[in-house]
C-alpha cells in the first residue's frame, strides 16, 4: 500500500501493511534544528499527519528514528523540548536493532499517552521538538545515522522514520532486515530522565537563616533588599525592607514577604529580594514557596502578584539581550483575569510604550494557596517549568536567555482596582529555600535530594557560582 499526496504531502513507498490496518493512513514528517555532522545533541523534530478518513487515537501509535551509536558501550538519553500535544504526553525509549547496518544499530522509539488524544482526518500532531544526547555529554556523530537528514530544516515527509500502530507498519522503511514488528535482540530500555548530577558543579543554596532584612549576612550572601519607590506595580507604592522577616518553622528558617495596602498608593508597601550579582543563566533553579489566597485580616480581593523569577534588565525598547522566566501567582486575578491564576512566562523582549511583548506563557486557573515546589531548568534548547514535580510548561527559542540573569522574589500590587476599601490588610508570600546549580538540568527528585543533603549536613548557605 502507498500513502499518496494529501494536504501537500508527497507520496512515499511503504513496507507492506496488513489488511487489518488498511483503514488507517498516517504519515510522518521530520525536520532537524541541529544539522551538523556532529552535535551536542541530535534534534529530530517530528509530526504525524492523519491522511485517512477515520479518527486515530495516538495511544498505541509509535515512531522509530534510527541511528548509529558512537560505540557499543555508549548510552543515550531522551528529552522533549516542546510539543503541541504536551511533552508529558510523549514518551521516548531506546532499543537495539536485531540486524545492525552501516547506518543504524539503535533506534529511538516515540510513543504517546492517552492524554495526547486523537488525530481527526486531515489533522496533524503539530511540532514535537525532540532531542537525544550521549549520557556522558560528549559530542555525538549523526552524519552516519540512517534517519538523519541535515538539510531538512523544514517539515517534509520522512521515509526513513517508521510509524507503527497495532503491530502494523503504516509508514516508512526500516533499515534492511529490521522490520519494526520483529522483536529487537535486546529489549528497549528507558534511560534515566536526567544524567547524574556533577558533584563539582557550582551551586547556590540559601535556607534564609537570617535575623531580619537588616542582618549584615543578607548582603554578605549576595542579596539586595529593595527599598524606595519604582516599578513594577502601583506608582507611588513603597518597597519596604522592614516587611521582609525571617522565622523558624519545623527546624528550617522561612522568609516572609509581606504586602500591605489600604487601597491607596501611598498606603501600599511591597517587598522584593534580589541577588546582587547577575550570574545565573543555564542550569536548574528551584524554590519552595507558600502562596496565600487571602489576607491575614481585612477585606480580600486585591490584585496581588506573588513571584519567583529570573531576569536580565531591559536596557532599551526591544532589547535583544533582555530575558525573563517567571512564576507569577495572582490569587485574586488581575490583568483582566477575575480569579486566581498561575502564569509561567518566558520573555524574549518587549517595548513598554507602545506596549509590544515578545513572550510565551502557560497558565492554570486554579488556586495555588499553600506550599509548592517551583523549578525551572534552562539549557541550550529549552526552558522547562515544574510545579510540585510535574512539568507545567516548556518553551524553546527565541525565549532562551542570552546573558546572565538575577534571581528574584517579589510581592506587589498590580493595580488598585481589585479592592477599594480603606481598611488596611496584609498578604504573605513565604519562601523556604532557593537553589541553583550551574549548567546542570536536574529532575525534581534530584533537587529534593540535593536540598535534603544540604540540610542534613547543616549547610544553611553556600554560593560557589562564579561571577559573570
Amino acid at each position: 500500500m502507498a500513502v499518496c499526496t494529501a494536504a501537500g504531502l508527497a507520496c512515499a513507498a511503504l513496507v507492506t501493511v496488513p489488511a487489518s490496518a488498511a483503514t488507517d493512513s498516517l504519515t510522518a514528517q521530520y525536520r532537524t534544528s541541529a544539522g551538523g555532522a556532529t552535535a551536542d545533541q541530535s534534534e529530530p523534530w517530528l509530526e504525524i499527519t492523519n491522511t485517512g478518513t477515520t479518527s486515530v487515537p495516538l495511544a498505541g501509535v509509535t515512531l522509530r528514528y534510527y541511528f548509529k551509536s558512537d560505540g557499543p558501550n555508549v548510552t543515550y538519553r531522551y528529552a522533549c523540548s516542546w510539543a503541541v500535544k504536551g511533552c508529558a504526553n510523549i514518551t521516548g525509549t531506546f532499543g537495539t536493532l536485531a540486524n545492525p547496518t552501516a547506518t543504524a544499530d539503535r533506534y529511538l522509539e516515540i510513543g504517546f499517552t492517552a492524554g495526547a488524544g486523537s488525530l481527526a482526518p486531515g489533522q496533524n500532531t503539530g511540532d514535537m521538538q525532540l532531542r537525544f544526547y550521549r549520557s556522558d555529554w560528549q559530542t555525538l556523530t549523526q552524519s552516519d545515522d540512517y534517519s538523519f537528514n541535515g538539510t531538512q530544516t523544514t517539515y517534509a515527509n520522512a521515509p526513513k522514520v517508521t510509524l507503527q500502530r497495532g503491530g502494523a507498519v503504516l509508514w516508512g522503511t526500516a533499515p534492511a532486515g529490521n522490520d519494526p514488528t520483529t522483536p529487537p535482540t535486546t529489549p528497549p530500555t528507558t534511560p534515566p530522565t536526567t544524567p547524574p548530577v556533577d558533584p563539582n558543579a557550582p551551586a547556590l543554596f540559601d535556607d534564609f537563616n537570617y535575623t531580619g532584612s537588616g542582618d549584615p549576612a543578607v548582603q554578605q550572601h549576595g542579596w539586595t533588599v529593595k527599598s524606595g519607590q519604582g516599578g513594577p506595580g502601583v506608582p507611588g507604592a513603597t518597597w519596604s525592607p522592614q516587611d521582609i522577616t525571617f522565622q523558624s518553622s519545623g527546624g528550617n528558617s522561612i522568609m516572609n514577604m509581606r504586602l500591605t495596602t489600604d487601597g491607596t498608593a501611598a498606603g501600599t508597601k511591597e517587598t522584593e529580594l534580589q541577588t546582587t550579582a547577575r550570574k545565573f543563566k543555564n542550569g536548574t533553579y528551584a524554590a519552595r514557596v507558600k502562596f496565600n489566597d487571602t489576607p491575614t485580616g481585612g477585606p480580600d480581593g486585591d490584585h496581588v502578584n506573588q513571584t519567583f523569577f529570573t531576569f536580565t534588565p531591559l536596557n532599551a525598547p526591544m532589547d535583544p539581550n533582555y530575558s525573563e522566566q517567571d512564576f507569577e501567582y495572582l490569587p485574586n486575578g488581575g490583568w483582566g483575569e477575575q480569579s486566581n491564576i498561575m502564569y509561567s512566562t518566558s520573555w524574549e523582549t518587549y517595548n513598554p510604550d507602545p506596549w509590544n511583548a515578545v513572550n510565551a506563557h502557560v497558565e492554570s486557573r486554579q488556586s495555588y494557596d499553600g506550599w509548592h515546589d517551583l523549578q525551572l531548568t534552562v539549557d541550550n534548547t529549552s526552558i522547562t517549568y515544574y510545579i510540585d514535580g510535574q512539568v507545567f510548561g516548556t518553551h524553546g527559542e527565541p525565549y532562551l536567555p542570552e546573558t546572565p540573569q538575577w534571581i528574584d522574589f517579589n510581592h506587589w500590587l498590580i493595580d488598585l482596582n481589585g479592592q477599594t476599601s480603606g481598611t488596611p490588610r496584609s498578604y504573605n508570600e513565604q519562601v523556604d529555600y532557593v537553589y541553583f546549580i550551574k549548567d546542570q538540568v536536574l529532575s525534581p527528585a534530584q533537587v529534593t535530594s540535593k536540598v535534603a543533603g544540604y540540610r542534613s549536613a547543616g549547610t544553611t548557605f553556600t554560593d560557589t557560582v562564579p561571577g559573570s
